[in-house]
């Protein structure tokens, strides 16, 4: 693939920086062009995805330098370079969560409205944002002879070079892009707040549990070649996600039967 999209003298442009930039930037417009129809201000909304933003970044980076703990003890400066690649989702998500909770408590903003208005822009740039690891080479799979396999040949990918590797930068963002369309489709059809934000976190952490088999990249495990980091933490998600969704359903029960 190609890890540096441009390249002048001094200045690269990396391609990895580039689509995760691109990602944000078409999840924050494609949230707030859909604020005004949930009754929600567009500016609020604008400003949450800022905060969100910046410390789902600072999280994801965080998390991954923790994952790779041996590599930036020898190689600190390395840490601040995340546009190279190297950003764990779930470090951004619980970050990025606690971030738009407490903007949300200071402005006084409905949390699971706005949170359901949330979830289908965080599957845009998730979808987008994969495209970047895959030109950088991080997230890749384990070797592989099946015919959709893909192999890297540029030296400065992350990725092994010259081997045949499943495509799990792909498979992630096709998990995004059928999460997205079931999201908006589920939005249609909504019967209570909580309800999109509540099924993305169960459907985001079944997919990613799976795709995981498919990682060939070191990235720390919980069990031992058996449950990787992410795995563990998608299934603590998946856990309180269907805990949420079930509560929030009754509530919804016990409320139309009261009235």
């Amino acid at each position: 693939m190609h890890p540096i999209l441009f390249e002048f003298g001094f200045i690269k442009i990396f391609t990895y920086g580039l689509l995760v930039a691109a990602g944000f930037l078409a999840a924050i417009l494609f949230a707030s062009s859909r604020a005004e129809k949930e009754g929600l201000e567009s500016q609020k909304i604008l400003d949450l995805c800022f905060y969100i933003m910046l410390s789902a970044l600072i999280g994801a980076r965080f998390l991954y330098v923790i994952v790779e703990y041996k590599y930036f003890l020898t190689n600190p400066i390395e840490i601040f370079k995340f546009w190279k690649g190297g950003l764990v989702f779930y470090g951004g998500l619980i970050l990025g969560v606690i971030a738009a909770f407490l903007y949300l408590k200071k402005h006084k903003m409905p949390l699971w409205k706005t949170a359901d208005l949330l979830a289908p822009s965080i599957l845009i740039g998730q979808c987008i944002g994969r495209w970047g690891c895959l030109f950088a080479g991080c997230c890749y799979g384990i070797k592989t002879d099946v015919s959709w396999a893909i192999t890297f040949t540029n030296s400065l990918s992350l990725a092994p070079i010259g081997v045949s590797l499943h495509p799990t930068q792909i498979y992630l963002s096709l998990n995004a892009a059928f999460i997205f369309i079931v999201l908006i489709w589920l939005s249609k059809r909504k019967k209570f707040d909580g309800q999109i934000i509540w099924s993305y976190g169960i459907l985001y952490s079944m997919g990613r549990f799976l795709i995981e088999y498919f990682r060939g990249d070191d990235r720390g495990f919980a069990v031992e070649q058996f449950l990787s980091t992410s795995q563990f933490v998608g299934i603590l998600i998946f856990i309180l996600s269907a805990l949420m969704f079930f509560k929030l359903f009754r509530n919804n029960l016990s409320k139309n039967r009261v009235s």
